[in-house]
């Protein structure tokens, strides 16, 4: 495929993507609307009304023990163990960010942005479906928060395309140096370790109505 052809396609991802989170953004104001909910300083905040609607279809806690799987008790332990070595990570890539993108001058990556946790304010979740919530959130914020600060990190120290192709990759790769391109290496390593840095702290921006 022609570089010409390929940068086109990025380009065209990269505005598809742009669209997709302006319609997400729509659409979380319409849902807010339809099920009557507010954000307010970062906090969800329901009526009276949808609360005690809410209320009246949670599960009860024995209830909702009395018909689980058997087999989804027996292997909560090994699910639940999962927070320890996130706790560890979380910890170290605070450290990490805060001593190595410093001395690089790379912007630091906001975890906030990246680690949404709400919905255990939804009253129809028992106590239980609320821990699912909170861990859930919480692991798959985490990872995404990771990965970011590490192709800020990859594209500061091995700006190169894979020869295989991966299964996913993250936005930044689409502008690395080809693989076995010895002469763009050396004269591009610079340059895009210098749009690094000078790359804003984008943040998102929460519609507090």
């Amino acid at each position: 495929m022609p570089q010409s052809r390929y940068e086109e396609i990025v380009k065209n991802i990269q505005h598809l993507e742009e669209q997709l989170a302006k319609e997400i953004e729509a659409l979380i104001v319409k849902k807010r609307q339809e099920f009557e909910y507010k954000l307010e300083q970062g906090k969800v905040t329901f009526n009276h009304e949808t609360r005690k609607l809410h209320k009246l279809h949670r599960v009860g806690l024995l209830t909702y023990l009395k018909e689980s799987n058997v087999l989804h008790v027996l292997t909560s332990p090994i699910i639940y163990s999962g927070i320890f070595p996130l706790i560890i990570l979380d910890i170290f890539i605070f450290i990490y960010q805060q001593t190595c993108f410093r001395v690089y001058g790379i912007p630091l990556v906001f975890r906030a942005d990246y680690l949404v946790i709400d919905r255990q304010h939804l009253s129809y979740l028992n106590i239980i479906e609320k821990i699912n919530c909170v861990y859930c959130g919480y692991g798959n914020g985490l990872i995404a928060y990771v990965r970011e600060v590490f192709a800020r990190t990859e594209q500061f120290w091995c700006p190169i395309k894979h020869a295989k192709r991966s299964m996913e990759v993250h936005p930044y790769e689409h502008n690395f140096i080809d693989y076995g391109d010895v002469h763009a290496y050396q004269q591009r390593l610079e340059i895009l370790r210098d749009e690094l840095r000078k790359m804003q702290n984008s943040r998102k921006e929460n519609n507090d109505e």
